[in-house]
Parts: C-alpha cells; sequence; structure tokens
C-alpha cells in the first residue's frame, strides 16, 4: 500500500491583515507498509501539519495526498473508511487522545464494533485483549476497565497503539509519539513500533524532531526546514554523508542515544 503526498500546499490567512503563511510548501513524499520513514525538524519546520495532512485532518492548500492512487480529497464515503482502516494515528499527548471518561475496554472496543471487526460481545472482547497482548499490556485482563488516569505514560501510550493496530491498518502516523515520555519508557515504545513493524507488517511515518532516535529506528528520512523538505534519502545517507547544510546543523546539534543502554522497561509500563 502506498501513501504519496505529491506537491502539496498549506496555506493559512492570518485573521488580522489577511496576510498569508505558508505551512507547507511543495512537498513531496512517500510511505509504505512495511517501511518506516521518519520526517525531521525543527519545531515550527511544517512536520505535523504535514502528519495532519496525511491524516485527512485538514485540507491541502494544492497539491495531492493519494492512497494507492486516490485521491484522499473527494473520496466517497466507502473509499474514506477504507482510509481510515489503513491509516491510523498515534500522537504525542496519550492522555489529551484518550477519553478519560472511557475504561480501556470501551476505549478499544468501540472501533471494533464501528468497524465491524467483530459482533457479540465475546468476540468484540477477544479482539481488545488481542490488541492489548500484541502492544505487551499483559495481562490484558488487568487493564480492560482501567481508565487513563490509572495509567502510565507509558501504558497509556500503549493503549493509543492498541486502538489503531485492532484496525490491522498498513501505516501509522506517528506524530511526536514518544517525546512526552522518560528515556526508559520512550526506549520501550520504540522496541514495541519495531517489534509490531516486523510482526504485523506495518509502516510508519514518523514525526519527530529526535534525530538519535530516528538513527535508531527509520529505514528512509526526510528532513524540513520551513515549510520544505529540503533533503530525504535512506537513513545511512542522510547520517553519514549529508549534503544540505541545515541537516549537517541538525545532525551537529544532535546528542547520542543508545536505545541498547537504556534499562528494560517494565512490559506493562
Amino acid at each position: 500500500m502506498l501513501l504519496e503526498v505529491r506537491d502539496a500546499r498549506k496555506v493559512y490567512r492570518a485573521r488580522r491583515g489577511g496576510a498569508e503563511v505558508v505551512a507547507v510548501d511543495s512537498a513531496s513524499l512517500q510511505a509504505r507498509d512495511g517501511q518506516f520513514i521518519a520526517i525531521v525538524g525543527e519545531s515550527g519546520s511544517g512536520k505535523s501539519t504535514v502528519a495532519r495532512m496525511l491524516l485527512g485532518l485538514i485540507p491541502v492548500t494544492s497539491g495531492e495526498i493519494e492512497l494507492d492512487g486516490t485521491p484522499v480529497k473527494g473520496m466517497s464515503a466507502g473509499d474514506r473508511t477504507r482510509f481510515r482502516r489503513n491509516v491510523q494515528a498515534v500522537l504525542q499527548d496519550p492522555a489529551g487522545s484518550l477519553n478519560p471518561r472511557k475504561t480501556v475496554r470501551r476505549t478499544i472496543a468501540e472501533i471494533v464494533r464501528l468497524h465491524d471487526l467483530a459482533r457479540g460481545r465475546e468476540a468484540v472482547e477477544r479482539k481488545v485483549i488481542e490488541a492489548l497482548e500484541q502492544v505487551g499490556l499483559n495481562p490484558a485482563e488487568t487493564f480492560l476497565d482501567r481508565y487513563p488516569t490509572e495509567l502510565s505514560g507509558g501504558q497509556r501510550q500503549r493503549v493509543l497503539i492498541a486502538r489503531a493496530i485492532v484496525l490491522d491498518p498498513k501505516i501509522i502516523v506517528a506524530d511526536e509519539a514518544v517525546s512526552a515520555l522518560d528515556a526508559s519508557v520512550k526506549a520501550g515504545v520504540l522496541r514495541l513500533l519495531v517489534d509490531l513493524q516486523r510482526d504485523l507488517g506495518v509502516g510508519y511515518v514518523f514525526i519527530t524532531h529526535d534525530l538519535p532516535v530516528v538513527k535508531k529506528v527509520a529505514d528512509y528520512v526526510y528532513v524540513m526546514r520551513g515549510g520544505r523538505i529540503v533533503e530525504h534519502g535512506p537513513k545511512d545517507r542522510i547520517f553519514d554523508a549529508p549534503t544540505h547544510d541545515y541537516t549537517k546543523t541538525l545532525l551537529a546539534a544532535s546528542p547520542v542515544l543508545d536505545l541498547a543502554a537504556q534499562r528494560q522497561e517494565p512490559p506493562t509500563e
């Protein structure tokens, strides 16, 4: 499956004075199932705007976003449902992304029922438990009736990932998905994402400013500055032989992180 952005531009008009603000300018990229691509850049570079456009949350001003050749803009109801099942999101703030009044069971079960993945209480619950087990929340039954406030930050993020993968998506757009987690929990969630890529064949569009993380997990990297993609290529080429001065500056300012050296995160964190 191919999620493609072609010459996408996003322009906002300021309320006062009517001046235009170009958030993304002529951006083109491709994401496939099974591939881990990263979009990196400083805050304000436009990478999160690209994420929202990829998810269909905001429209492009010009250009195209397509899923297997079908434009996201103007999709039929059937194509829109297919898009939502195949392209899922995991966002930065798990606390803000989960309804505090809904248990883990209800949070995931609603998605199962909405997309008609299972029928009947027992079948739905089996799907929920399977998803929780896949993200390392074991024993899954002990999490079913918990509310978000009863979970740690890492556990909440794993619930979000479970909610996404229960649909068996082909691509997950992860916007700063680990930036709010402490170092050891971050390492555990990153290992989970890589394991799901291997086991389920899911691909990622991973939005981040954290270059050491990208070096550890990405296959292909897009570098953004001022709303434009200034450089892209295989991860090793970007890190070992960057060509753009901005990329070189980012790499020079980046700290070193060895995920393997981080202490192992408990399975339920």
